[in-house]
């Protein structure tokens, strides 16, 4: 198991993505425990890009409950109709939001929030288990390049 991310010194976050998604593959590798996959997930985000927030969201009866996450503190339940989060879990697609304010019922954990990515995970089914939610405390900060690659680390967590 690493102890660190070996990361390439640059602002382009594909070169970045490319660098660290083999990394989290191998992170998560053979270790069963959902949870422990999640936090280092987050946090292996939150290392490489700085972002403001980066956590997960379960499904747990009707609703999404606080996962691990990485930043401060956050909504700890968000029904499946309310915000960015409830939105990518009922579309059961990735949302990108240039800016929290302009999205409609968008749930305002942190007003520092500005911007926002919610990619929906999916079990072996195909059925929505919980989303990564990633913010940021810039505006119009996330691009299709982010979605993209977001959602294959949202396939990594599918395979165990």
């Amino acid at each position: 198991m690493a102890e660190t991310l070996i990361l390439p010194q640059t602002s382009d976050r594909q070169a970045v993505y490319d660098s660290l998604i083999p990394q989290i593959a191998a992170l998560v590798d053979g270790e069963p425990d959902l949870i422990a996959n999640l936090a280092n997930i987050a946090a292996a985000l939150k290392e490489a890009f700085g972002f403001f927030w980066v956590g997960f969201y379960l499904k747990k009866d009707n609703q999404l409950v606080l996962g691990p996450f990485q930043g401060p503190i956050a909504c700890t339940r968000i029904a499946f109709d309310k915000g960015v989060c409830g939105a990518a879990y009922t579309r059961q697609e990735t949302i990108l939001v240039p800016d929290v304010d302009q999205f409609p019922g968008h749930i305002a954990c942190s007003s520092a929030s500005k911007s926002e990515v919610v990619v929906p995970v999916f079990d072996r089914d195909g059925n929505v288990t919980m989303v990564l939610d990633v913010d940021s405390d810039q505006l119009n900060d996330f691009s299709e390049v982010d979605a993209k690659e977001l959602e294959k680390i949202a396939g990594l967590i599918m395979t165990f």
